[in-house]
């Protein structure tokens, strides 16, 4: 409901229950704050063992590392359209993680990967449906990528990796990624 006081909206959400508090009070500049509340109280509702309408997709990410780089790709569709990714796709049923990151990246950027290891698998839930994605630290063994289903393609430095928009969950590895590269030294200067 809405209450005016002083020309302010007040917005009153009622919680469930078992989190203790009858309701939260908010101000219009604390959306930011109502959508992180109710995004952990449906965590909570999946902790509780109660079901919640989102779908998991599994998909498989590949980290293409080329000498001192990190390959990254911008998305050239749906909502998160012009946002940065590791490329990748999702798992098809009887693949394994491994095997699908292979196939997505052939098909996607035309090139054939070696996969190397497992760096982390991410959860994280986008408003629609729950992510799991497996990222594998990965190089290049034959080809050079073309841009098939991608917008734009940066072969990135530690350093740049902070330099552009990635999409959400592939926003939460960056610090595991960065530690696949060399730290940039710095070149003494002469006095």
């Amino acid at each position: 409901s809405r209450n005016r006081k002083k020309e302010q909206t007040i917005f009153h959400c009622f919680s469930p229950r078992f989190l203790g508090v009858p309701f939260i009070t908010a101000y219009p500049n604390d959306i930011e704050e109502i959508r992180n509340y109710f995004h952990s109280v449906l965590c909570l509702i999946e902790v509780k063992g109660m079901k919640t309408n989102r779908k998991t997709i599994k998909v498989s990410a590949a980290i293409i590392k080329h000498k001192n780089f990190i390959l990254a790709t911008q998305r050239g569709y749906g909502p998160q359209k012009g946002k940065w990714e590791f490329p990748g796709g999702k798992i098809e049923p009887g693949e394994i993680p491994e095997q699908a990151v292979i196939r997505e990246i052939r098909e996607e950027l035309a090139v054939e990967i070696i996969v190397q290891k497992l760096v982390t698998i991410v959860e994280y839930d986008y408003p629609d449906f729950h992510l799991q994605m497996y990222c594998f630290l990965c190089e290049m063994n034959r080809g050079k990528p073309e841009l098939r289903e991608h917008e734009a393609a940066k072969w990135l430095t530690r350093e740049m990796m902070d330099e552009i928009d990635w999409l959400p969950a592939d926003n939460l590895i960056l610090d595991q990624v960065k530690q696949q590269l060399p730290i940039k030294k710095e070149i003494p200067q002469e006095s």
